[in-house]
């Protein structure tokens, strides 16, 4: 089957949950308008169905090919890549300036959920190319930003992320690439692996943002600059010169997204990469975070984008699959659609998959505010609640991929263990997202760290103070689905109120037992997170019922859908809760040796 992006929950979300009316009154995003933003999202989908899709399972079979230092992304990638940057998908978000249409994260995000539900490993690409750009227009110099900007944004050229070296996974303290200085430029020797998109053959240079230590750096993630590496050098008129001293040396053969090549990449061999400092020395980590951001919400966004496309290919299934007797006594067998288990697990596929969906959006518009709204105050609380949320979109997105990719395989039965229905592709695809660009764990301890433990839980509490008012809201609508909701979201608050209430109050004297905990405190944070924009949702479909407005069959299907969340996904908050606030000594009660 191909792939029918769901425009019309992703418009719903937008108008309804993420108030892009408002967006597109802020500085700088007036151009956002309704009409813009409909014909963008019917041209994503037109492009995505008809171009990305169809090459999705093919590339998983051919996979990339190292062959003489070069690498070949599989057939029809290139003539692709070449239709994406040319209508102007790789220049959505760039900045004006240098080319880009300068729309809103919130218009980006139904777009790029669109490319990594049709093609996961084509998407990989350009969600880099769009974090170094990000990265340099925050910290690259005036030169640099003229050199290498507007061909980024076009698609001309593309962006990677160098960090991982064989010894420092993602412990960047490990990092041992050097990075000589010579003249008004750097020499770079040294190695890094699991680098995406490190060669290929979709455009004409490749611009590495690399991490390296200058000779006289101190230890540490202190010791650490960025430098721009490209492929190939540029000369002062623009045009490319010599081959740059970094290649690709092996293709890690991996579980999923076999079409996207994972490279180990050497600089040096020949004398010595020509690298450009960014910014200052040893400021190196600072700056490459800006990118790092980025590419965690665009994995997000492959969670996002997984789940429904999984959730698609299962519904089309079960609706064709003929299979058994109802269980009510039909008279012959019945598609399986029909049989009660297949139904509970299409709604948690379907549910898990709006929530992730709304939960991201929420945050891309708060980006948006972030960055654009005239009043600092505004900013500065968007700023926090983004923080706040990025490990979340991040991790719980990208866990809850993986299991409702593995319910599709479920739906299918044994058609779905084996490759030609397509179904194990979303589940070995999925498999990387919860790894790279910091795993779960890491999201987690940075959760309950950074954003809640050293912060006492200020933007926690204000967040849970907005989540109280719709279940308020919930609470007292005379439609007993919504006040299910509501009884179900409060009891959820309440869970996660606790929980921040313990991290808080434990942080600083017991930090390991707080850890013990992150990652099922980081899944609480989700599913309540995700509860809320689903009694949001409920509340905007009921409003929209009342006065007439709107399709009523999709509009019930929201409620729908948010009460099955909420008897479904919340009713797991106060379990959740007792392990992260009761759970930590069985976590720690074992000696090393015993393991």
């Amino acid at each position: 089957m191909s792939y029918t992006a769901p425009v019309r929950d992703m418009q719903f979300v937008l108008e309804e949950l993420a108030g892009l009316a408002e967006i597109a009154k802020l500085p700088g995003l007036e151009e956002a308008t309704p009409d813009l933003v409909a014909q963008i999202l019917e041209e994503s989908a037109k492009f995505c169905g008809e171009v990305l899709a169809p090459l999705n399972w093919a590339g998983d079979r051919e996979g990339a090919v190292l062959a003489d230092g070069a690498v070949r992304t599989p057939q029809g990638f290139k003539e692709a890549y070449r239709q994406f940057a040319e209508a102007g998908w790789t220049a959505l978000e760039g900045p004006a300036a240098y080319g880009g249409q300068g729309l809103p994260k919130v218009v980006g995000a139904p777009v790029i959920e669109m490319w990594k539900a049709s093609n996961i490993s084509f998407a990989l690409c350009p969600m880099l190319t769009s974090g170094a750009i990000e990265a340099l227009v925050l910290r690259g110099s005036e030169a640099q930003k003229r050199t290498f900007l507007p061909k980024m944004v076009a698609g001309e050229w593309t962006g990677t992320m160098n960090l991982t070296e064989p010894q420092a996974g993602s412990d960047l303290a490990q990092v041992k690439t050097r990075a000589v200085p010579e003249g008004d430029h750097y020499r770079l020797f040294g190695q890094k692996i699991f680098i995406t998109y490190g060669e290929h053959d979709l455009a004409e240079n490749i611009v590495h943002l690399v991490l390296a230590r200058t000779p006289d750096a101190p230890p540490g993630v202190k010791g650490i600059s960025l430098f721009i590496v490209p492929k190939f050098l540029v000369n002062p008129d623009g045009s490319l010169g010599a081959r740059n001293d970094v290649k690709c040396i092996k293709l890690e053969e991996k579980l999923g997204i076999h079409a996207s090549p994972t490279c180990v990449m050497v600089f040096g061999d020949a004398g010595g990469a020509v690298g450009y400092l960014v910014g200052e020395e040893n400021r190196g980590l600072e700056y490459m975070f800006i990118m790092m951001n980025a590419a965690r919400f665009g994995v997000g966004m492959e969670g996002v984008g997984l789940a429904d496309r999984a959730y698609q290919r299962a519904a089309a299934y079960a609706k064709e699959r003929v299979q058994s007797r109802d269980v009510a006594g039909s008279a012959g067998p019945v598609t399986i659609v029909h049989h009660p288990d297949v139904r509970r697990m299409l709604m948690t596929m379907r549910a898990g998959s709006e929530a992730t969906r709304a939960l991201a959006y929420v945050v891309a518009a708060a980006m948006d505010r972030a960055h654009h709204h005239p009043d600092a105050a505004e900013r500065k609380r968007n700023q926090a609640f983004v923080d706040l949320m990025i490990p979340v979109v991040k991790g719980w997105s990208t866990e809850l991929a993986i299991e409702i990719a593995s319910l599709g395989v479920q739906v299918h039965g044994g058609m779905g263990f084996v490759e030609e229905t397509g179904a194990a592709q979303h589940l070995r695809d999925a498999r990387i997202t919860t790894i790279y660009e910091g795993t779960t764990g890491i999201q987690a301890n940075d959760l309950v760290g950074r954003k809640i433990g050293r912060e006492g839980g200020v933007t926690a509490k204000a967040v849970i103070a907005e989540m109280k008012a719709t279940a308020a809201a919930l609470a007292a609508a005379a439609e007993p689905d919504l006040k299910a909701i509501g009884g179900r979201l409060a009891a959820g608050i309440g869970a996660l109120e606790r929980s921040v209430d313990w991290i808080v109050a434990n942080f600083g004297a017991d930090p390991r037992g707080v850890h013990a905990g992150a990652v099922p405190f980081l899944e609480l944070m989700g599913i309540v997170s995700g509860g809320w924009q689903m009694g949001r949702a409920a509340l905007a479909a009921a409003g929209k019922l009342a006065k007439g407005e709107g399709d009523a069959a999709f509009l019930r299907a929201k409620i729908a859908t948010a009460r099955f969340f909420a008897d479904h996904y919340l009713t797991h908050a106060p379990g959740l809760a007792t392990t992260v606030t009761e759970g930590a000594p069985g976590v720690l009660a074992l000696a090393v040796e015993q393991f």
